[in-house]
């Protein structure tokens, strides 16, 4: 018998008992009226027992055993869907949802028991059946799946849904309901912020404009790192994937002759560059808000942090290479910014992360060309006899290195590349050999974790265009979108159940770095079905 049967007959036996109980103690026992043979007189007053019944009993949550994207599949890629269950039928139907019809039918493979979610799987694959329209899996036992589309490229709406994101977390602009909808508001935190400091030598209590820039939480908070460490990745998405990216997705700068996705991005260097101090080249760390009352409240900047101003390196330099096409004036402008900041992390070279150096100077050495730079870069590679991979801004570092025009060395290049395959291919490794085609874990709260790999997947499979890896890459979209063992959509605005009736705080759009990092994946899958 299935979980899922079992359950609802435990449901259905429970609820009859205590219906059972309720008339046999409210009406059985003679207590709502008196007889002539009983002698009892009628009366409002009447003592209770103590015995009403308690319904303390907990229902549990049904999801379905058929788990699928429930967005939907592209017409001719992979189309898998998740099975569960000990004993499954042998095959399965796919129905069109609007004539009830089975349009195919698919054998169940098993594959094994699951240690990670304690459930025994099995795959439904039907990449053959590549007939537009909406559809839903069934089989005997277990029952149906969430309904999905197949189509040519399902995925487009979602994809500029999650750029748009950026621009709802805009701070310091009014959005209308033109642009935003619902989401519209007044302008908000555009008065000038109080600098934070111990003496007066630090600049505490100096007044500056800082208004701009994206809030990355519903506090309001704007913060250099977390914000450099977004646009990173989505400069490398529209590096590599430039020709997918848009003017269109409706912000105020749609239509301009510049891709949204660099409009978007310059509204938050426009605020970050506001954030470094112009005498020294420092970077200062945020910007909180701290409420009076519901009605006012206070902007506070927090002091200069060595972190902040060396992912300020970075970022600058990475955006002044890639708008230089755009706007050569302020690209300048913001190159000269990048080498102020590197310079001042360089004379407390003892407080900033070589990793993260080391990925500025290549930033730098790509833009400028200056000997400098190299010369930094390329010490750090020597020095490290395994580069670690996990970290972003060594990966960022070591693809730049590999991109520049400007002169590099070759044997250093080929330690690059092995270092990247290397990583890329234990990652295909265990992902095609987990139950889910993912390394999801049991709570499926290691999202960070997927995207992260995901991030490096996508730019290695854009430079050797494996279709292993575009696979691989396929099948963590379909579980962010529910193919996975909650069944949950983690993407905003798509799906039958949404992360919202899990957790609030669990999905991907709400976090400025996770969603860049979701773009950078849908990147590579929305070239892969351009060229198809």
């Amino acid at each position: 018998m299935s979980r899922n049967i079992y359950y609802t007959l435990k449901r259905r036996v429970c609820l009859f008992m205590a219906a059972f109980l309720c008339t046999e103690l409210l009406s059985g026992c003679g207590v709502t009226g008196s007889t002539a043979e009983d002698g009892m007189e009628d009366t409002d007053s009447m003592e209770s027992l103590g015995l009403s019944p308690e319904f303390d009993y907990d229902i549990p949550e049904v999801l379905p055993d058929i788990m699928v994207n429930q967005l939907g599949y592209a017409d001719h890629s992979s189309k898998i869907a998740v099975f569960r269950g000990e004993i499954l039928p042998d095959t399965y139907d796919l129905i069109d949802a609007g004539t009830e019809e089975t349009v195919y039918t698919g054998k169940i493979e098993q594959k094994g028991y699951n240690e990670e979610t304690g459930e025994n799987i099995s795959y439904g694959d039907f990449t053959e059946y590549t007939k537009k329209g909406t559809y839903y899996l069934q089989a005997d036992i277990i029952g149906r799946s969430y309904t999905f589309v197949i189509d040519d490229d399902p995925y487009r709406e979602i994809f500029h849904s999650s750029l748009k994101q950026y621009y709802y977390n805009r701070c310091g602009l009014t959005l209308t309901a033109e642009y935003a909808g619902d989401s519209a508001h007044n302008a908000c935190h555009t008065q000038t912020a109080r600098l934070m400091g111990d003496t007066a030598a630090q600049g505490a209590g100096k007044q500056l404009d800082v208004s701009g820039g994206w809030h990355i939480d519903e506090n309001g908070r704007r913060d250099v790192s977390g914000g450099c460490s977004a646009l990173n990745v989505l400069l490398l998405a529209y590096e590599l994937y430039g020709d997918i990216f848009t003017d269109d997705i409706g912000i105020p700068e749609s239509g301009n002759g510049i891709p949204d996705i660099m409009d978007e991005i310059k509204y938050e260097i426009d605020w970050i560059i506001k954030m470094q101090d112009e005498a020294s080249g420092a970077v200062y760390s945020a910007v909180n808000v701290i409420e009076d009352s519901p009605q006012t409240y206070q902007l506070y900047i927090e002091p200069v942090s060595m972190e902040a101003t060396i992912r300020f390196a970075s970022t600058m330099a990475k955006f002044s290479y890639l708008y230089q096409s755009y706007d050569l004036d302020f690209a300048t402008r913001c190159l000269k910014a990048a080498d102020r900041a590197y310079r001042y992390a360089g004379r407390y070279i003892s407080d900033v992360a070589m990793e993260e150096y080391f990925c500025a100077a290549t930033e730098l050495y790509r833009a400028a060309g200056t000997y400098s730079y190299r010369k930094a870069a390329q010490e750090y590679i020597e020095s490290e006899s395994e580069l670690n991979m996990e970290n972003d801004y060594v990966f960022w570092g070591c693809v730049t290195y590999l991109s520049t025009k400007q002169k590099v060395d070759v044997n250093l290049c080929d330690k690059l590349i092995s270092t990247l395959l290397k990583y890329v291919e234990q990652v295909s490794y265990a992902s095609k050999n987990s139950k889910y085609l993912t390394e999801g874990n049991k709570a499926q709260d290691n999202n960070e974790e997927l995207l992260h790999k995901m991030e490096k997947l996508a730019v290695v499979d854009h430079i050797i265009t494996n279709h292993e890896y575009t696979t691989v890459l396929e099948n963590h979209l379909h579980y962010f979108m529910g193919r996975n063992a909650r069944s949950i959509s983690y993407v905003d605005g798509m799906g039958s159940r949404s992360y919202q009736l899990v957790n609030e705080k669990s999905g991907i759009m709400k976090r400025v770095d996770l969603n860049a990092k979701f773009i950078l994946l849908m990147s590579a899958i929305e070239e892969n079905l351009i060229t198809e």
